[in-house]
């Protein structure tokens, strides 16, 4: 009787057991938890050694656009140290100075197509050569070659009394016709000077606006002729029409008062720089004062 018993307790455990391990094969365990991913590392901008810089200038009718890098002097001796003297340089840092231009231009005397430029220099102790190059995107002047020059110019440098910490291009002295190319650093100054032709184009136009019917230019084409030494009988013809469409223009007199002093009237310069100046005084703005100082200088200097 126990022996049947315990018999029938061993069959309940085995089958108690047995069930247990098939419900645990037929039930799948749950999935671990997955780990959160790696946030990413934050984006690091560090300051360039050599920041880029892109230079806008109009002159005349000319667009000029200089995109180049600028480095510093950082204590160190620039030309015949970091820069050594008869050696192409990139003029610049990182990739090569490009120069744009949307006319055609004298560069230094030399006539050069309107276009896209590679800016080269080669730095010596008493002479620089200034270099324009076909090819105007290359990293430095590792790949320049010399067979791609448009031009060569000689040019010679300016000694500064102070050092210029950041190289630097810039164009100055700027006129309707001309302008001076700069490049600057450490203690020394290279200037390139740049011609544009503006008369043959605006005077074709001046001609054509004349010719044709509607409201003409008389203003501005006897100022173009006026400032660019041109014919001044026309001009006066142009200034006269102006001031009969606009007869108290005070600051159209003062420009006819020097048209006349430029043509020899003094007498008639003088009593048109007066009538400027009484039109002037009924003004109230800042031109009142302005054309007034300007019209007693100009009478000065022909009394």
């Amino acid at each position: 009787m126990m022996r049947t018993s315990l018999s029938v307790v061993v069959a309940l455990i085995l089958a108690v057991g047995s069930l247990a391990q098939t419900q645990n094969q037929s039930t799948p365990s749950a999935p671990a938890p997955k780990a959160p991913p790696a946030a990413p590392a934050p984006r690091i901008e560090f300051p360039a050694p050599s920041p880029a810089a892109t230079l806008k200038q109009r002159v005349g009718r000319t667009d000029i656009e200089i995109v180049y890098s600028r480095p510093g002097v950082k204590g160190r001796t620039i030309f015949g140290g970091l820069e050594p003297f008869d050696q192409v340089w990139r003029t610049g840092a990182n990739s090569a100075t490009k120069i744009v231009f949307s006319t055609p231009v004298k560069f230094n005397g030399t006539e050069v197509p309107a276009g896209t430029y590679g800016l080269f220099t080669i730095p010596g102790r008493e002479e620089w050569t200034v270099i324009l190059n076909k090819i105007a995107k290359q990293w430095g002047a590792y790949q320049y070659d010399p067979k791609d020059d448009v031009l060569r110019v000689k040019v010679t440098p300016v000694t500064l009394a102070e050092s210029v910490e950041t190289f630097t291009i810039d164009v100055n002295d700027i006129r309707d016709e001309s302008a001076t190319l700069n490049l600057t650093w450490e203690k020394t100054r290279v200037p390139v000077k740049l011609e544009v032709d503006i008369t043959s184009a605006l005077v074709a136009q001046i001609d054509a606006a004349m010719a044709a019917d509607g409201k003409k230019p008389y203003f501005p084409a006897a100022m173009f002729y006026l400032d660019h030494n041109l014919d001044l009988t026309k001009a006066a013809q142009w200034m006269d029409a102006a001031l009969a469409e606009n007869p108290n223009a005070y600051y159209m007199l003062y420009h006819k008062a020097r048209l006349l002093a430029k043509q020899g009237d003094k007498a008639a310069a003088i009593a048109t720089a007066r009538k400027s100046i009484e039109l002037a005084s009924k003004e109230t703005g800042p031109a009142k004062g302005e054309y007034t100082r300007l019209n007693e200088t100009l009478i000065a200097s022909l009394q």
